[in-house]
Parts: C-alpha cells; structure tokens; sequence
C-alpha cells in the first residue's frame, strides 16, 4: 500500500457512483526524514479515517463504513487491522443526501471522440457542488452517455443555462481548458431586463470585482480592472429589452453584476439587487422552485478547435421565458 516518492497516484479501484468519482484521500506524510511510518501517529488506516472523518459525521459512522469495506485501497479494502502506510492512497464514496431531480433534461448539442457540447438548463449545477451533487449536468451526462471520464471545460452558474462544453478524454482536458483560460473562445449570451431609454447602449462596463468564499453576491470594489462586458440592447419590447452580452473575462456573476451596475438587473435574479433568501433562492420557492428562471441565457460557444484547427460555433435551442417568439 505504500507510494513511491514522485509517483502519481494510482487508478481509483471504485468505479463511479451516479456519475460521481469517489473521494481520494492521501495519507499524509509525519514529517522529513527517518522512518516516516514509525513516526506516524497512527497505527492503522482506521485509526487515521475516524480522527479525520468521526467529529463530522460520527464515528459510529465511520465504523460501520470500515466493517463494510467502503474505504479501499490500490491493494483492497481497509480492514481493523490495515497498517497505516505514510502517502498511500484511500478511496471511499460519501453518502449524498436525496436531491430532487431537476425536471428538465440536458440537451446534446454536439459529441465527437473529443468533446461533448451540452444544452443546459436552468436550475442544474454544471459540476458536483455543495448540496447538488448528482442532480448536475456533468453527472447525468457521464450516465446517460456512458462517458465515465467526461469533464467541463469551464461552467456556468447553476441558475443559467445555454451551451456548455465537455471534454471526453483527460489528455485533451488541457488544451480545451486552455481555450477559456487564454479566452480565445466568443461566448456570447442572451437577457432580458428593464428597458431604460437613459442607459446609453451599447456599453462596455469594466470594474474589479470579488467574490468572498461563503458570500452569496459578488461585488466591484476599486482597483485594477479584472472584468469587462459588452453590452446591447437586441430588442425592445414595452418595458422590457432583451440583451446581448459579451463576457470579455470570466468573473464570477460577472454579466449579473454588471447589469445591475447599469441599473438593468436581470429578471428574476434572486441575487442582485438583493440577496432574498438562503441559497439565493426565492421566498416559498418550496412550493414551485422552477416558476421564476433567471433570464440569462448562454446563447453560443465559438473557437478555433486545438486539435483539428476547425472554426467550430455551437448554439443553444431554449428561449428565454419572459421573451416567448414574437407572433405574426
């Protein structure tokens, strides 16, 4: 079970649990130098697992979860007996609590050997977080798709939905990754908001805005610019416009604060201008938690592609609710 310095950490012997990777935990090291699993203050794996996990879920948990052989190592599952070895690996899957399935399906837009592109909608996490773990667009698509080792090239806010894109193999992860990163990719989405005949349009904002860890909202603070948006009005309908947006940076909220910082909030936004509740959801969303979308849309992805040096342009098929198609 031991590891050799240097090493990458071996293949997870756990296959995926509805669509979720199970957890990896490293043994830790004890310090340089000399005999590191003599100095280790554990005697066993079980030992290490129940100081680690037992003040947060139990160590009646814990150990059941040993008695059943849930955490395993390269070499099989940890028994009472399983010396503890510095810098070897343990696998284990959590329990997740139930989550109500969001009630609208994750569209393909496009799949090749190389990348999946995705329609998604509003309501569904792009990636495991928090409490949306299995109910997310990249855990039904490693199912639905049998793509086990599928993951996002960038993400979308979970109340936003439009084209996401997927990378199917881990040695072509970094060059599609790297697209968003050297933001060589036209993402283009689509709002509606207020209609205000004093905001000069178009516009492009620019601010620096933070995102504290555990704060719902983001906000500009003075400093070097680290967001920038192009803004549009496409059409004008009574009291309302739908958008064109242009995210230039990759900051998170960053369109929603940018168009509360216009004065155009976008609807049904439980964010900005207020937070209304915990979660940032609405108040009485129990009874009907998908009456009121956030209207934005990811409307469409374009990029040279890195391997094929093909111009690719993928784009969303949902429509905005408070936007229906103009009849006549």
């Amino acid at each position: 079970m031991g590891r050799r310095p240097g090493r990458r950490a071996p293949a997870a012997p756990l296959g995926q649990r509805e669509g979720i990777d199970p957890v990896r935990v490293r043994l830790p090291d004890s310090g340089e130098g000399g005999d590191a699993a003599a100095r280790a203050p554990w005697r066993t794996v079980g030992g290490y697992l129940l100081e680690r996990y037992g003040a947060a879920v139990g160590p009646e948990r814990i150990g059941a979860m040993l008695a059943a052989g849930r955490f395993v190592t390269a070499d099989g599952p940890v028994r009472a007996d399983t010396p503890y070895a510095p810098g070897a690996y343990v696998w284990f899957h959590r329990d997740h609590p139930p989550e109500p399935a969001v009630p609208f399906p994750v569209e393909v837009l496009h799949r090749d050997e190389r990348i999946v592109v995705a329609d998604k909608p509003h309501f569904l996490a792009t990636t495991p977080r928090g409490r949306h773990v299995t109910e997310t667009a990249l855990a039904r698509l490693r199912r639905d798709l049998d793509l086990p080792l599928l993951a996002p090239a960038h993400r979308l806010d979970r109340l936003t939905a439009g084209v996401v894109l997927f990378v199917v193999r881990p040695e072509d992860r970094g060059a599609y990754q790297t697209l968003f990163r050297d933001r060589r990719v036209r993402k283009e989405y689509e709002a509606v908001a207020a209609y205000d005949p004093a905001v000069a349009l178009p516009a492009t904002v620019r601010s620096r805005i933070v995102k504290e860890r555990g704060e719902m909202a983001a906000r500009e603070v003075p400093g070097p610019c680290n967001a920038e948006s192009v803004v549009e009005l496409a059409e004008r309908r009574g009291a309302l416009g739908r958008y064109r947006l242009r995210p230039l940076t990759g900051r998170t909220h960053q369109l929603r604060v940018h168009m509360h910082a216009l004065g155009l909030p976008l609807l049904n936004d439980p964010i900005y201008p207020v937070v209304l509740a915990e979660g940032g959801e609405e108040p009485g969303a129990a009874a009907d938690p998908y009456a009121r979308p956030l209207q934005l849309l990811a409307r469409s992805l374009e990029f040279t592609d890195p391997v094929t040096g093909r111009e690719l342009r993928f784009a969303s098929a949902r429509r905005l609710a408070a936007w229906p198609p103009a009849h006549g």
